[in-house]
C-alpha cells in the first residue's frame, strides 16, 4: 500500500484547533517510525516487560495520529498468531510486529541477539509499502541501537527516550540478578551519543544522563509523559467497587505495576503487617490489592514467589491479594475503588501509575525517588515516604486510612494537578521537538549541498 495523503500533503498549512499549534508543509513531520523493540504497546499491563513505557508509546502514538501524523510502531513479534499489522491505535496509527528471533516471549537480555533481524524486517516493510519516514522516535536502549542502523539506511533523525537507565537500576540493586548488564550500560552510552535529541521525563533524569553518562544537556528536552484524562477521570466509589467485585463497605489499598524487586512491594507488605500488629481495628475489612504479574502460574517467577512467601511469613494472607495483570480498560475502576494508591518503589524514572491515580482523584503515597519526587507533591496531591522504610509507610497509610477529609482533599488537588499532563498539551510539546529536529536536519542538508 502506497503512502496515502495526510493533512498538509496538498502544499497548504493545517491547524489543530484543540492543541493551539500549526504545522506548515515546508517543515512538517508527516510520518514517524516509533520503535519499541522489546515490548508491544498493546500488551497486557503488569507483565514482566509491560508497564509505563507501553502506555506511553501507545497513547503518544494515538495522540499524534489525532493530529494527522501517521505513526508506525515497530515491535518484535512474540506470537505468530497475532496479525503482523494491527490498527488498534486508531486513526493514522499502526503496530507492526516484526519477526526477529523466536516468535515467543524471551528475556530482554536476549533480544539484543536479534536486532539485525529486526532492522532487516523494518527496512523490508518500509520498502514494500513505499514509505518514507520523516523521523525515528525510539524507546529504551535496544530501540536506540536499531534506530542507528535505520538512520544509516534512511538518513532520518533520531529522538530517543530511555524510560529507565541501567546505572540507576544498579544503584538500588541488592543482588547481581537485579543489576543491568554491561551490554546495556555500553548500549545506553552509545545511544546517548548517536541520538539527535533525547527526551527526559524529569529534570532529575537530565542530571542522571549528564552525571552518569556524560550526555550533553543541550540536546536533552524535558517533556513528561501525558495521561488520558477521558479514560482516567473520577468514578463514584460504589460504582467502581461494584464493577470490580469489592464489597462497598470495604477499604482498598492498591498497588499497580510490574512484579520486580525495584518496585518495593515487600515494603508495602511489611507496612501492612505493622499496622495489623499495632492497630488491628484500622485494617478490618481492608485489603491490599496488587495488580501485576501472574500469581497463579505453576512456575511463578522469583519475585512473585518471594512476595507470596513473605505474605505467609507475615501472616497477612487475609489482608493482601494478588490480582495478576489487568487490561487498562478496567484499571480506572480499580483506581476509583481504592482509598489510596501506594508506590513504594526504589526507583521510578517518572511514575505513570501515580499520574493515572491522581487523574482519577485517588491520593498517592509514593517513595521520594526519581520521577515520583517531582510528580507527587507532599501534602498537596499525595504523600512522600522514604524508600525501603516500612515504618514510615505504615505511619502514613494509617493516618490516611483514618482521615477521610484528607483523602478527599488530596484527591481533588491531585485531579486538578493532573490536568497539566493532558495528552494534547504533552503532544504539542513533542511535535515542537519533532519540528525542531526536522529543521536542524534540513539546515544541515542545505549546508552540505553548498560545500
Amino acid at each position: 500500500m502506497k503512502d496515502e495523503k495526510r493533512p498538509g500533503d496538498n502544499g497548504t498549512q493545517w491547524t489543530s484547533h484543540n492543541s493551539q499549534f500549526t504545522i506548515h508543509n515546508s517543515q512538517s513531520i508527516r510520518r514517524v517510525a516509533m520503535l519499541s523493540v522489546h515490548t508491544c504497546p498493546l500488551a497486557m499491563l503488569g507483565g514482566k516487560k509491560t508497564g509505563g513505557m507501553n502506555v506511553y508509546v501507545r497513547d503518544l502514538s494515538r495522540a499524534l495520529g489525532r493530529q494527522g501524523i501517521a505513526v508506525d510502531v515497530f515491535t518484535r513479534s512474540q506470537d505468530d498468531c497475532v496479525p503482523a499489522v494491527s490498527h488498534e491505535l486508531g486513526e493514522n496509527g499502526r503496530v507492526i510486529h516484526i519477526a526477529a528471533g523466536p516468535e515467543a516471549p524471551i528475556p530482554v537480555a536476549e533480544v539484543e541477539n536479534y536486532l539485525d533481524d529486526f532492522v532487516a524486517g523494518v527496512l523490508a516493510f518500509a520498502q514494500a509499502e513505499g514509505i518514507r519516514y520523516d523521523l525515528i522516535h525510539s524507546h529504551y536502549w535496544l530501540s536506540g541501537l536499531v534506530a542507528e542502523k535505520l538512520r544509516d539506511a534512511w538518513g532520518t533523525p533520531i529522538i530517543q527516550m530511555f524510560h529507565t537507565l541501567g546505572h540507576m537500576k544498579n544503584r538500588i540493586a541488592l543482588s547481581d540478578s537485579e543489576r543491568a548488564t554491561p551490554a546495556r550500560i555500553a548500549g545506553e552510552k552509545a545511544v546517548i551519543q548517536l541520538a539527535d535529541q533525547i527526551v527526559a521525563a524529569t529534570p532529575a533524569e537530565v542530571a542522571q544522563l549528564h552525571w552518569l553518562y556524560g550526555a550533553d544537556p543541550d540536546k536533552i528536552s524535558v517533556i513528561p509523559p501525558g495521561v488520558d484524562l477521558e479514560r482516567f477521570q473520577p468514578i463514584e466509589s460504589k460504582t467502581a467497587k461494584t464493577t470490580v467485585g469489592i464489597p462497598c463497605g470495604d477499604t482498598n489499598i492498591l498497588f499497580v505495576g510490574r512484579i520486580e524487586p525495584l518496585k518495593g512491594i515487600d515494603t508495602l507488605l511489611r507496612a501492612m503487617a505493622l499496622i495489623q500488629k499495632r492497630c488491628p481495628h484500622a485494617v478490618e475489612n481492608t485489603c491490599v490489592a496488587i495488580i501485576g504479574g501472574d500469581p497463579w502460574s505453576d512456575d511463578p517467577d522469583e519475585e512473585m514467589a518471594r512476595l507470596q512467601a513473605l505474605r505467609a511469613e507475615l501472616d497477612i494472607h487475609d489482608l493482601v491479594t494478588f490480582l495478576g495483570s489487568k487490561d487498562q480498560e478496567i484499571l480506572p475502576n480499580y483506581y476509583a475503588a481504592a482509598e489510596m494508591v501506594v508506590m513504594p518503589s526504589h526507583y521510578e524514572s517518572f511514575g505513570m501509575v501515580a499520574l493515572e491515580a491522581m487523574a482519577m482523584g485517588t491520593p498517592v503515597i509514593a517513595s521520594e525517588v526519581g520521577g515520583l519526587a517531582y510528580l507527587v507533591r507532599d501534602g498537596e496531591n499525595g504523600f512522600h515516604v522514604p524508600s525501603r522504610d516500612p515504618e514510615a509507610l505504615a505511619e502514613r497509610m494509617y493516618a490516611l486510612l483514618n482521615d477521610e477529609n484528607c483523602r478527599q482533599m488530596l484527591g481533588r488537588q491531585a485531579r486538578q494537578y493532573a490536568q497539566q499532563f493532558a495528552w494534547p498539551i504533552i503532544t504539542e510539546r513533542i511535535i515542537r521537538l519533532y519540528k525542531k529536529v526536522g529543521q536542524e536536519k534540513h539546515r544541515l542538508q542545505k549546508f552540505l549541498k553548498l560545500l
